[in-house]
């Protein structure tokens, strides 16, 4: 292991960076001029309790920007050296987060697959606690794609997903599989509900794979329309003219 790996991985390293970076997060939350749609979700949010905040994994920063005063919200991160500055960082944004490895699709096969059921476990208890769980959808390594371990989760909790996106006018977009975005001050940011997706305990085969068609469709529609209300467009998929994190966007 290099030097540099070996000093981003010391504890001391890790905790400074987690700080910065939850500071950097409510900079960016307190500067930007947030619409919500639907307008005043407040009754309707109450109204689900907890619920699965479903995300794409590239929004896993700015989803903390959803929790409101009286939320408890909690989120899965795994044991990654580059998960702790993460959960630092959430932490000092109020989000619970669970250590462990999410409930993908296969933790229905192969209940030991890189922790998966120990995942799931620990989101049905928050969710049983009252706890409103937030978890990236995606299937692993593949952008945009629903995976089955929300459903899973959805299904065996009985609570609803909740697709959610959360976008900033201003932001860096990473080169990384999950086409990562971190906002920048001073823009405009978008929060978008969509429709409550709910997987019945004893759903068919078939009927579950419509469901995952049906979310993983919401998901994006909201996305768009959360870049839409930022007057900027969504640039995933496209190549980037440099390699590396690219800056979009400009203040509004």
């Amino acid at each position: 292991m290099s030097l540099i790996k070996r000093i981003g991985r010391s504890a001391a390293v890790q905790q400074a960076l987690g700080v910065v970076a939850g500071g950097y997060l409510r900079l960016v939350r307190r500067t930007n001029r947030f619409t919500v749609e639907p307008t005043d979700p407040d009754p309707w949010l109450d109204g689900l309790g907890p619920f699965i905040a479903g995300m794409w994994h590239g929004q896993h920063t700015m989803i903390s920007f959803m929790k409101r005063p009286h939320d408890r919200i909690a989120t899965i991160i795994s044991r990654s050296a580059d998960g702790n500055v993460n959960t630092i960082a959430l932490t000092r944004m109020g989000v619970r987060v669970i250590r462990a490895s999410g409930a993908r699709g296969r933790v229905v096969r192969d209940a030991r697959a890189k922790g998966g059921a120990e995942g799931l476990r620990a989101m049905l208890r928050a969710l049983k606690d009252g706890e409103t769980v937030a978890f990236s959808a995606d299937v692993p390594k593949i952008s945009r794609r629903a995976d089955a371990g929300i459903l899973t989760l959805a299904r065996f909790s009985g609570r609803p997903i909740v697709p959610v996106a959360v976008v900033t006018s201003r932001h860096w977009r990473f080169n990384s599989w999950d086409r990562a975005c971190l906002g920048l001050p001073f823009g405009r940011g978008a929060m978008v509900f969509g429709t409550p997706i709910r997987v019945p305990r004893d759903v068919a085969p078939e009927a579950f794979e419509a469901l995952r068609q049906q979310l993983e469709a919401e998901m994006n529609r909201v996305h768009d329309r959360a870049y839409t209300l930022v007057g900027r467009p969504d640039r995933v998929g496209s190549p980037d003219p440099v390699p590396g994190p690219d800056r979009v966007g400009s203040p509004a």
